[in-house]
């Protein structure tokens, strides 16, 4: 295991210990931030640290039996097994912290939904995956807050935004982002033909304001009645905003509260993890910023997972064999612990080439 990354970490993990507990640090604008970033490290570092004690004594061993005295050879002979074994499990150990633990891992998380291809059919499973989310989070002590909503005929969802808060809220929905595909037949199917349509899913951390700074002058503000299902009037007042970021043209609505001012906040928060996910995937120089490589243009063929109600099945394209299919009833239940864990694993599989 190369160890560039690993000893960046450990560097900013003391740094931080320094900054955090030096005099007035908690009146910092920043203390959260890095407060939330020690966190992740302290699970990371001293999993570090054990590995690379036990790697080192292996090595000694080695060393001893190539040393000429057989009576320490013999005790490095007997501890080598044990030492080997002990190092790839740590080795393990420390790549699946860093592909879970990447400094946003308790973060909380914005998260849209959209119906795609497929009319009210996509919108009527949109609206299933909100309800698989709201289940998810309950399961998962996680908050859910609708932060905006667009429902369309027969209840079908045409988008919906929503904060999720609670410990570890990130680390498990982060994989979520990309295409749902949905094959099932229609309530509206008289010939019971099997249809496909399709929901998106993105899924962006929630930054503290002192991480994103947005030049007011950048922004174009404009208040409107939020309306709900039917025309009916959400509220009474003029409370729904709608943000508009010049220089990136990314549009933020929100209407779950009375308070303009409050909806202005939210909208804020929103607008604030779109330009933070921008930033990152500048930095990790990606094509596109993460939330359109998660949705996509809502096409069929852009899809992460797809839920086939004939089978019984969901299929999450990113994994292979066993991992691969899942019970849909369970998952439609808010049951993706063994998704997640599988996802987990892929990605602990591909992070040594960070280290």
């Amino acid at each position: 295991m190369a160890f560039k990354k690993l000893e960046r970490m450990r560097d900013r993990y003391r740094e931080l210990e320094k900054e955090l507990y030096a005099p007035g640090a908690a009146e910092d604008p920043s203390y959260p931030a890095r407060l939330r970033e020690h966190g992740s490290l302290s699970k990371i570092v001293p999993a570090y640290e054990e590995y690379l004690k036990v790697h080192a004594d292996r090595l000694e061993a080695e060393e001893l039996l190539e040393a000429g005295d057989a009576e320490m050879a013999e005790l490095a002979r007997e501890e080598l097994p044990d030492l080997k074994e002990r190092e790839e499990s740590l080795r393990d150990s420390v790549k699946r912290l860093v592909a879970t633990e990447d400094g946003q891992a308790d973060r909380d998380v914005i998260m849209e939904i959209r119906a795609g291809t497929g009319g009210t059919e996509a919108g009527l499973f949109a609206a299933e995956l909100l309800k698989l989310y709201r289940k998810f989070c309950e399961r998962q002590k996680l908050k859910m807050e609708i932060l905006d909503e667009n429902r369309g005929e027969r209840d079908s969802l045409r988008e919906c935004t929503a904060l999720i808060r609670g410990r570890g809220a990130w680390r498990m929905l982060k994989y979520e982002g990309g295409g749902h595909r949905v094959q099932r037949v229609p309530e509206t199917e008289a010939q019971g033909r099997i249809h496909t349509s399709l929901a998106t899913v993105a899924v962006l951390p929630k930054v503290d304001p002192v991480e994103v700074s947005i030049d007011p002058s950048d922004l174009e503000i404009s208040v409107a009645h939020a309306g709900g299902p039917g025309g009916q009037g959400v509220n009474t007042t003029d409370s729904a905003v709608r943000l508009l970021h010049k220089p990136t043209g990314i549009q933020v609505r929100c209407q779950e509260s009375r308070s303009q001012h409050q909806n202005r906040d939210r909208a804020m928060e929103i607008l604030r993890s779109k330009l933070f996910q921008i930033e990152q995937d500048r930095r990790e120089q990606e094509m596109r910023d993460s939330r359109m490589t998660q949705i996509g243009s809502g096409d069929r063929s852009q899809r992460v997972r797809t839920y086939n109600f004939p089978q019984n099945r969901c299929t999450d394209h990113r994994l292979e064999g066993d991992d691969k299919n899942h019970s849909l009833e369970r998952v439609l239940d808010g049951d993706l612990e063994s998704i997640l864990k599988a996802l987990d694993g892929l990605a602990a599989a591909g992070v040594e080439e960070e280290l």
